[in-house]
C-alpha cells in the first residue's frame, strides 16, 4: 500500500525533483527529459511551462540588444562632442503639433533622453526650456484637459502587447491531441468501410459516434482552458497595474502609469522604476541602476548637469522630480520590451512532480493497451483460422480489427492522465482569483502552492500585527510627561513648557523629517512619509497653532536619511540668524548614550546627570511596557569654529521622549491562534525596542511564557552550536537588523528544515524575502483622519536623502533577485549602512524592492491575509491529493477491466465512445469538480506539509487499492455472470449487460467523485452544497449519462435500460460510499518524515469526527 515500496516515490524524487524557488536551468530541463514521448498532446500539456530554449533565444537577444543601447549611450557619447549641431537631424514640426501650442516634434523630444543629448537639451533652454516647449509647469504639472491632446501627439505609455489568444486557438491546442487524431482517423476510416458494407445509415452510426464523442472533448477541454487563461490575464493585469504619484493641476495625485503622458511630473524614490524617458528636475543624491536596459552593472548618479532618466531603470537611492519626455513605444524600454517575448513562469514543484505521476501512469497504459490490442488480434485470429481459415478476409473483418485498434488507442486516452499537471494550474489559477478579492496578490504560482506548506512565519510588527495608524499618545520633556487625548492637552504642555523650547522642539520636528507636509486639492493637508514621521509631524501641526513657524525660515545643510543600522536620522540645518544647528532622532536609549546634555524649562542646555539618564531609561522603559513605540529628539549648537557639513555623533542635547502609540490590528489575536493551531510557529522580528516588543508579542498572542524575546545584537553574537539551541525558542527578536533576519530565516530553512514564509516592507527587508521559501511583501495605504491632516504610509520620500557623497558606493551589499516579469533581472540591493525608513512600514513606492523579492503581496498589509494564502495554499494541495486519487481510480479499473475481458473473452465491455466519456469525467470535469473546492476551517487543523514526505501518501494507497479492488469486482461480476444473476435474456442480452455495466462503471466513478472530497473523514457530505461547482459536475454528468444511456444508444453503442436496472447500476455505485467508510476505519502508519525538500506530508489517517 505504500508508494515508496512500488519505486515511485523514489522514481519521482530521482527525476521529478524542482525547488518551489529559483530552479536551475537543469532541473528544469531533467524533469522534461523524463517526460520523454509519453505526452499525447505536448500543446497543451506544455502551455503553461516555459521553453527553456526559447528563453535563452531570447535571453541572447536581450543581452544584444542591451549592448547596442550601452554604445549609443556610453561608447557614443564621447563622439558626440565633436558632431557639429548643424550635421544633426532636422526635426520638422507637424500642424497638429503646432496647433496644440507645443514647440517641438515628438521625435526630437524622445531623442534628447534616450540620446543623452546634452547639446540639444542646452539649445532649447534645459529643463525650463523643455517645459516651456510642451506647455507645462514644472510647479504645477500637466493640465488635466491636455491629457488627450498630449496622448494622441507625444503617444500612450503602452507597449505594442501581443494579442490575447482566442477561444478557437485553445480549441486548436485540444485538437492537437495525437490520440485523438488516431481516432478521429480510425473514425473517418470507420465510417468508409461501414457505408460499403452495411450503408446508410447504419454504417456511420460507430465511426460518428467516435467523432461527435471526440468534439464534445474538445469543446469542454477548449471551454476549460480559456477561462482559466482569462483568470491568468486578470491576475497579470493586476500584477502590472502599477500606481505612480505625479503632479497634475498643482497638486499632487495617483494615476496608473498607463495614463502617464508627455509633460507629467514624476516623483522618484528608493525602489522605483523609472516609468518613461525624462528629465531630472530637482532631488536628492539620485542613483539609478541602468543594467535593465544597457546592462551595466554600475549605476550612475542623476544631476543637473546629467540630467537623463531612462524608462525601465530603477532607483537605487535618493529622491527626485522628473520631466516626462518619451512614453510607450517612444522609450527605448517600450522598444525592447516590445522585441522580446514574454519567457513564461516556471513551471511549479505540484506540476512537475505530477507530470511525473502522468509519465508512470502513461507508461504502465500504454504497455497495457498494447497488450490489450495484441490479446485481440491473436484471438480473433485464431478464432478466424479455425472456423473460416486465414486466408478469406471480408470487409466486416478490417472494421472488427479497426474496432479493436480503436479501443486501444482510447484506453491509452483513459491511461496518459493529461490532466493531472493541468488540474494543479486549474487549482492554482482559481485559488489566485479568490485571493486577489481577498487583498492578497500571488506573483509566482508556486508560492501559493509552497505557503500550504509553511511551518514558520517571520513577521514584523509595524502595520502587520499592529495599524500602522500612529498618533503621539505621551511625552517627556522638561522633567514633565503628558499623556495627549485631546487639544486641552496640547495647550497644557504650552503652559509648562517656554517659547524657547517650544521653538526647538518644533524645529527639531519639521527640519528632522523624511516626510512632508502638502495641500491637497480640497485644501486640506496631508502628511505624505511613514507613520511614525507623520504622527510626529501631526503633534507638530496641533502644537505649532498659531505661533511664529521659525523652523520655516531655517535651510537645510545636509541630511543623512534614517539608517536601519544606527536607527536614528539627522540633519545640519543654518537658523536665520547665521548659526548651525544639528537635530537627531531616533530609538531612544541609542540616542541617548549620544547626549550629554538636557534642555531644561527656559531652554538651555544643563548637564545630564547619571541620576537624569536613570530616570529617563526608566521613562522610556515605562512607555514600551505600555506597548508604545519609544523615540527621542535631540540638537547640538555649533560653535563659531565648526567648519564643513559633517553631522556630530555625540554631545546632543536631550529635547524629550516620545511614546508613540500603534495598536494590534483586530483579530491578529485570533489569526495567531489559528496558526498555531495548523502547527505554524509564528516570530515576530521588529527594530523596536524589546519592552515594546514584548508587549505587543504578549497582546498578540505570540510570546508565550516559555518563549524567548532576544535583541537583535544577542542573537548576530551567538556562535552556530549556540544558534542550534536558542532559534526553536525565539519568538521574539527585536531592534533586529536586516541581517538577522537574514540569518534567522537562512538557519530556519538549513538547520531545521522548516518551510518559512517572510513578511517585509522596505528596501531592507529584500534579503530575507528573496531567502525564505515564501516571501510576502505587506502594502496598502491607508487614510486616518487628524485634526489637520490625513496620514497615508509612505509613497515617495522628499527632502530626507543626503547629499551625493553620503552613501559610499562600498557601503552597498549587492544580491541578484528576479524582476516581476521573465524577461528581465533588476539588480536589487539593501543597505547595511544606508536604510531610509525610520521603522519597518510599508508603502507602494518605497516598497518596490521588496515587492520584487516576494513571491506574495499582501494588498492589505494584514496578517489574517497571510493566514488566508496559507489556508489556499493547503486547499490547493489537498484538492490536487484527491483529484490524484479519484483519477488513478479510474485508470487502474479502466485498464484491468479491459485488458482481462479482452484476455478471457476476446471483446471489451468498454466501447470507444465510452472510454472518452468515461476520460472526459475524470480529467476535465473531474478536475474542475475537485481542484477548485473552497479551504474549510479543518485543513487549518492539521499539521503543515513537511519536506520530503511522499505526494501520493498511504493514506491515499488504501483509498485508491480498496476502491479499485471493489468496482473490479463488481464489474468482474457482472461481465461473468450478470445474465445468470440478473436473469437478462433475450438477443440483445449481450448489449443490456455491456450497458449495465458500462452504467454500473460510470456510478461507481460518480459516487467515487463525491467519496474523494474527503480523504479520512466520513461524512462526505458535510459542506458540499456550499460548493455548486462541484454540485453542478455530479448533476451534469448524471444527466447526460441518462441521455447516452437512453438517448444516444445508436453512437454510444448502449442501448435503453429498465427501471430496474438502473436501481442497480445506482445502488452498486452508491455502496462505494459504504466502502469508502470501511476503507476509513483501517487505520494507516504515518509516513516517515524525511528531510529531502520539496516533499508532502500525507493526509492524518483514521476516521476522525464525523
Amino acid at each position: 500500500m505504500e508508494g515508496r515500496g512500488w519505486g515511485i516515490d523514489s522514481y519521482l524524487k530521482d527525476n521529478f525533483d524542482l525547488p518551489a524557488k529559483n530552479p536551475s536551468e537543469d532541473a528544469q530541463r531533467k524533469w522534461r527529459s523524463a517526460v520523454g514521448k509519453i505526452v499525447k498532446n505536448r500543446r497543451r500539456r506544455f502551455r503553461m511551462v516555459p521553453d527553456l530554449d526559447k528563453r535563452s533565444e531570447e535571453e541572447a537577444k536581450k543581452r544584444k540588444i542591451q549592448e547596442k543601447i550601452r554604445v549609443a549611450l556610453y561608447v557614443q557619447q564621447a563622439a558626440f562632442h565633436f558632431i557639429d549641431a548643424a550635421n544633426r537631424k532636422e526635426h520638422h514640426l507637424s500642424e497638429e503639433v503646432i496647433k496644440a501650442g507645443f514647440s517641438i516634434s515628438p521625435d526630437e523630444l524622445a531623442s534628447i533622453a534616450s540620446g543623452h543629448d546634452i547639446k540639444s537639451l542646452k539649445m532649447h533652454g534645459g529643463v525650463e526650456g523643455i517645459s516651456r516647449k510642451i506647455n507645462v509647469s514644472l510647479d504645477d504639472g500637466v493640465n488635466t484637459s491636455d491629457f488627450l491632446t498630449r496622448q494622441n501627439l507625444y503617444g500612450a505609455n503602452r507597449c505594442i502587447e501581443k494579442p490575447s489568444r482566442s477561444f478557437w486557438m485553445f480549441v486548436w491546442d485540444a485538437v492537437q491531441d495525437l490520440t485523438l487524431i488516431i481516432l478521429m482517423i480510425c473514425a473517418l476510416i470507420s465510417i468508409v468501410v461501414g457505408l460499403a458494407t452495411e450503408g446508410w445509415p447504419k454504417g456511420v452510426y460507430d465511426g460518428l459516434g467516435i467523432l461527435l464523442s471526440i468534439f464534445l472533448v474538445v469543446m469542454v477541454t477548449a471551454v476549460s482552458d480559456y477561462k482559466q487563461s482569462l483568470q491568468f490575464k486578470e491576475l497579470d493585469k493586476e500584477k502590472k497595474n502599477i500606481v505612480i504619484h505625479v503632479t497634475r493641476d498643482g497638486s499632487r495625485q495617483k494615476v496608473s502609469i498607463y495614463d502617464l503622458v508627455v509633460g507629467d511630473i514624476v516623483h522618484l524614490s528608493i525602489g522605483d522604476q523609472v516609468p518613461a524617458d525624462g528629465l531630472f528636475i530637482s532631488g536628492y543624491s539620485l542613483l539609478i541602476d541602468e543594467s535593465s536596459l544597457s546592462g551595466e552593472s554600475e549605476p550612475v548618479y542623476i544631476t543637473k548637469e546629467k540630467p537623463f532618466l531612462l524608462a525601465g531603470t530603477t532607483v537605487q537611492d535618493g529622491s527626485a522630480k522628473m520631466l516626462v519626455t518619451a512614453v510607450g513605444m517612444r522609450t527605448e524600454w517600450g522598444r525592447l520590451m516590445c522585441t522580446l517575448s514574454q519567457g513564461g513562469e516556471d513551471e511549479t514543484p505540484l506540476q512537475v512532480k505530477l507530470n511525473g505521476v502522468a509519465t508512470i501512469i502513461g507508461k504502465i497504459g500504454l504497455v497495457f493497451a498494447t497488450l490489450t490490442f495484441v490479446v485481440l488480434i491473436v484471438r480473433f485470429l485464431v478464432d478466424k483460422g479455425m472456423h473460416v481459415g486465414l486466408l478469406k478476409w471480408f470487409p466486416e473483418d478490417a472494421l472488427t480489427l479497426l474496432n479493436y485498434f480503436a479501443i486501444s488507442v482510447t484506453i491509452i486516452v483513459v491511461a496518459v492522465p493529461e490532466g493531472l499537471p493541468l488540474a494543479v494550474t486549474l487549482s492554482l489559477a482559481f485559488a489566485m482569483k479568490k485571493l486577489m478579492d481577498d487583498k492578497a496578490l500571488v506573483r509566482h504560482l508556486s508560492a501559493c502552492e509552497t505557503m500550504g506548506s509553511a511551518s514558520c512565519i517571520c513577521t514584523d510588527k509595524t502595520g502587520t500585527l499592529t495599524t500602522n495608524r500612529m498618533v503621539v499618545d505621551k511625552i517627556w520633556i522638561c522633567e514633565v510627561s503628558k499623556s495627549f487625548r485631546s487639544k486641552e492637552t496640547i495647550n497644557d504642555l504650552k503652559a509648562v513648557i517656554s517659547e524657547k523650547v517650544l521653538s526647538i522642539l518644533l524645529q527639531c520636528i519639521f527640519e528632522n523629517s523624511g516626510s512632508e507636509v502638502v495641500k491637497g486639492k480640497d485644501g486640506k493637508n496631508t502628511i505624505m512619509g511613514t507613520p511614525t514621521e507623520a504622527a510626529l509631524l501631526e503633534f507638530g501641526l496641533e502644537l505649532e497653532g498659531e505661533c511664529d513657524a521659525q523652523h520655516r525660515d531655517c535651510k537645510k545643510l545636509r541630511v543623512e536619511p534614517f539608517n536601519s543600522v544606527k536607527k536614528k536620522m539627522s540633519v545640519l540645518v543654518s537658523l536665520p540668524g547665521g548659526r548651525i544647528r544639528a537635530f537627531c532622532k531616533g530609538a531612544s536609549e541609542i540616542l541617548l548614550q549620544m547626549c550629554d546634555k538636557i534642555i531644561d524649562s527656559d531652554g538651555k542646555s544643563v548637564p545630564l546627570s547619571e541620576v537624569q539618564t536613570k530616570n529617563v531609561l526608566d521613562i522610556i522603559n515605562t512607555f514600551a511596557c505600555e506597548a508604545l513605540r519609544t523615540l527621542c529628539l535631540a540638537f547640538k549648537d555649533m560653535d563659531e569654529t565648526y567648519e564643513g557639513d559633517k553631522i556630530p555623533a555625540d554631545g546632543y542635547t536631550l529635547i524629550a521622549v516620545f511614546g508613540i502609540k500603534d495598536p494590534v490590528r483586530p483579530g491578529v489575536r485570533d489569526a495567531v491562534q489559528t496558526c498555531i493551531a495548523a502547527g505554524v510557529t509564528v516570530r515576530m522580528v521588529t527594530g523596536d525596542n524589546i519592552n515594546t516588543a514584548k508587549a505587543i508579542a504578549r497582546e498578540c498572542g505570540i510570546l508565550t511564557d516559555d518563549g524567548l524575546a532576544i535583541e537583535g545584537s544577542d542573537f548576530r553574537n551567538k556562535s552556530p552550536e549556540e544558534m542550534k539551541d536558542l532559534i526553536p525558542k525565539i519568538q521574539v527578536m527585536a531592534r533586529s537588523l536586516p541581517l538577522d533576519k537574514h540569518t534567522l530565516v537562512t538557519k530556519l530553512r538549513s538547520m531545521f528544515h522548516e518551510v518559512v514564509a517572510v513578511t517585509g516592507d522596505g528596501t531592507n527587508d529584500a534579503p530575507a524575502l528573496h531567502e525564505a521559501d515564501i516571501g510576502l511583501a505587506m502594502v496598502s495605504t491607508i487614510a486616518v483622519p487628524g485634526v489637520h491632516t490625513t496620514h497615508t504610509k509612505p509613497l515617495y520620500l522628499t527632502n530626507a536623502i543626503t547629499g551625493q557623497n553620503s552613501m559610499p558606493h562600498t557601503s552597498r551589499h549587492w544580491f541578484m533577485q528576479a524582476s516581476a516579469t521573465c524577461t528581465q533581472q533588476i539588480w536589487g540591493h539593501y543597505y547595511m549602512n544606508c536604510g531610509f525608513l525610520a521603522d519597518h512600514t510599508s508603502g507602494l513606492l518605497a516598497d518596490k524592492v521588496a515587492k520584487e523579492s516576494a513571491d506574495v503581496i499582501i494588498l492589505d498589509d494584514n496578517f489574517s491575509t497571510i493566514i488566508n494564502v496559507a489556508r489556499w495554499g493547503r486547499a490547493v494541495y489537498i484538492n490536487i491529493q484527491k483529484f490524484v486519487q479519484f483519477q488513478l481510480t479510474v485508470n487502474v479499473v479502466a485498464l484491468i477491466v479491459n485488458f482481462v475481458s479482452a484476455c478471457i473473452t476476446g471483446s471489451t465491455p468498454l466501447t470507444a465512445v465510452q472510454l472518452l466519456w468515461v476520460n472526459m469525467i475524470m480529467d476535465t470535469l473531474g478536475a474542475l469538480a475537485l481542484a477548485t473546492e473552497p479551504p474549510n476551517d479543518e485543513m487549518m487543523k492539521r499539521p503543515p506539509v513537511k519536506r520530503g514526505e511522499s505526494f501520493i501518501t498511504r493514506t491515499m494507497w488504501r483509498n485508491i487499492i480498496g476502491q479499485s479492488l471493489y468496482q473490479l469486482v463488481v464489474l468482474g461480476t457482472l461481465m461473468f455472470a450478470g445474465k445468470r444473476l440478473l436473469n437478462i435474456e433475450g438477443s440483445n442480452a449481450d448489449s443490456i449487460l455491456n450497458t449495465l455495466i458500462f452504467n454500473s462503471f460510470v456510478f461507481c466513478q460518480v459516487f467515487n467523485e463525491i467519496n474523494s472530497l474527503e480523504m479520512d473523514k466520513i461524512n462526505v457530505f458535510y459542506g458540499i452544497f456550499s460548493n455548486w461547482i462541484f454540485v453542478a459536475i455530479i448533476a451534469s454528468t448524471v444527466i447526460f449519462q441518462v441521455i447516452i444511456v437512453e438517448f444516444l444508444g445508436t453512437f454510444a453503442s448502449t442501448v435503453p435500460l429498465s427501471w430496474e436496472l438502473w436501481l442497480v447500476s445506482v445502488l452498486l455505485g452508491s455502496i462505494s460510499l459504504i466502502v469508502g467508510i470501511i476503507l476509513k476505519c483501517i487505520p494507516v502508519k504515518p509516513s516517515r518524515t524525511a528531510d529531502k525538500p520539496n516533499g508532502y506530508e500525507p493526509i492524518p489517517s483514521g476516521p476522525e469526527a464525523v
